[in-house]
């Protein structure tokens, strides 16, 4: 269940009676067969081991998909916004894989396995896609494990960071596309808020980050080592 915002796959092949909806066509009739329902801040949706038979489709909001171990240290898996959804790896009758709780206010269409089958055998494309999102976040979780294991916590940092970051303002800088936290950088990144803290505090004052509007800023290009 992982990934930053993947793309939707265009069905690009036509049916009998004309093109093949888009994948977020698709995503977009199943949510409106679902139930609309919001979600306070800091609500947990899905609990990991749980059983479960329901996909959440944000419709506005964020979700961030997150595994914790017994004293409480967590890793976080991804963060899903409008027109993504999570919950899907437990359509097979087996436990929730994760958690997933919501960032903020957020609403989401809750469609029930019933529902979803129903809708894969009227439109059988969008199992397709399905698959196609589930092979992504697989191996953006085997990316995440080889770096885990074989980069260090500057190199996660600055690779997470690159990543987040949007297009070169007219100064060469880039600021993040989203707001994100010290805390949620260390859950990111499978180590410690204060080891993230002091390492943001070293790369402002070496010029090379800073904070506008709440959101980071690389002012320049990260050096390859710290």
């Amino acid at each position: 269940m992982s990934d930053h915002r993947p793309p939707h796959p265009q069905q690009t092949a036509a049916a009998v009676g004309g093109p093949l909806p888009s994948g977020q066509q698709h995503t977009e009739a199943l949510a409106a067969r679902g139930a609309q329902r919001t979600f306070r801040r800091g609500q947990l949706l899905i609990q990991e081991g749980d059983l479960g038979s329901t996909l959440y489709i944000v419709r506005s909001g964020r979700l961030r998909a997150y595994a914790a171990d017994p004293n409480g240290k967590e890793i976080t898996l991804g963060i899903y916004g409008a027109g993504e959804y999570v919950g899907e790896m437990s359509l097979d009758g087996g436990p929730r894989s994760a958690n997933v709780e919501t960032l903020e206010t957020t609403t989401c269409s809750v469609v029930t396995r019933e529902t979803l089958l129903a809708y894969i055998a009227e439109e059988p494309t969008f199992a397709l896609e399905m698959m196609a999102r589930l092979i992504r976040r697989a191996r953006l979780a085997t990316e995440s494990t080889r770096s885990l294991a074989l980069i260090d916590v500057y190199g996660r940092a600055k690779r997470l960071l690159e990543e987040m970051a949007g297009p070169p303002a007219a100064d060469g800088s880039r600021t993040l596309r989203e707001r994100i936290t010290h805390r949620e950088i260390a859950s990111h990144l499978a180590c410690s808020r204060e080891m993230i803290s002091k390492l943001m505090k070293d790369l402002e004052v070496g010029g090379y980050v800073a904070k506008r509007e709440q959101r980071i800023v690389l002012v320049r290009a990260l050096p390859a080592r710290w």
